[in-house]
């Protein structure tokens, strides 16, 4: 069965390289979803990309999207894994965070954005990987200030999911990094608690850019769960 991947807020296929590499025919989104701005748009740019059936991997937002594609058609979808994500609803606080981001790339370029965004969401250990990084930035650097605008737009205005969850009858894989900080395992043992048998796999040492940062241990879980 295909694999289809959502890639994350700034993110396209680059850093899902491994993981396409050990499944054949992987395949996903690589424009960081056009210029849609909000999540279902997303979805549904995904849904005219994606083969008839597929096993669904999406990252931290690229998650959420999946979400919203096992709303509208849970049928194509064979099994599903939510990786560094979260389920919550947009938090107190959390616009003025993301207008702040958004506001260092106006007035000072998308570099600057970049290079505040990107170190918190690495580990210590990935963040001396400059390889690791520099890759990571280029990719971040790649979509540019307004796709970044469109996607903090989709994120703020996010739907409720919490009532979906229950209502997903595919096998589910709930991933996370043990020391990311921006969607912590907590998080993930949530959601595999309200997703009717659910496993969950919590990847030690690495952080929000999991697939990246321990690609080995990440698909090792993904081929795990599938069996």
């Amino acid at each position: 069965m295909t694999m289809f991947i959502l890639p994350g807020l700034l993110c396209n296929l680059s850093m899902f390289s491994a993981t396409m590499d050990i499944f054949p025919g992987a395949t996903g989104i690589d424009d960081f979803y056009g210029r849609e701005t909000t999540l279902a748009g997303m979805a549904d740019h995904a849904l005219a990309q994606a083969p008839d059936r597929f096993v669904l991997l999406g990252h931290s937002m690229g998650a959420r999207v999946a979400l919203e594609i096992m709303r509208r058609v849970p049928e194509r979808v064979e099994a599903l894994v939510l990786a560094d994500t979260g389920i919550h609803p947009a938090q107190p606080g959390e616009r003025e965070k993301r207008y702040a981001l958004r506001d260092i790339g106006r007035d000072q370029g998308f570099p600057a954005l970049v290079d505040t965004w990107l170190p918190p969401m690495l580990t210590p250990a990935a963040l001396a990987d400059t390889g690791l990084v520099d890759g990571l930035r280029a990719m971040c650097l790649s979509a540019g200030q307004a796709r970044f605008e469109e996607q903090i737009e989709a994120l703020l205005a996010r739907p409720e999911v919490e009532d979906l969850l229950p209502a997903i009858t595919v096998p589910t894989l709930s991933i996370v990094g043990e020391l990311d900080r921006w969607s912590p395992p907590v998080q993930h043992e949530r959601i595999a608690a309200l997703i009717p048998g659910a496993a969950l796999s919590i990847i030690a040492g690495a952080g929000h850019m999991l697939p990246a940062e321990n690609p080995q241990a990440f698909n090792a879980a993904i081929a795990r769960f599938q069996g």
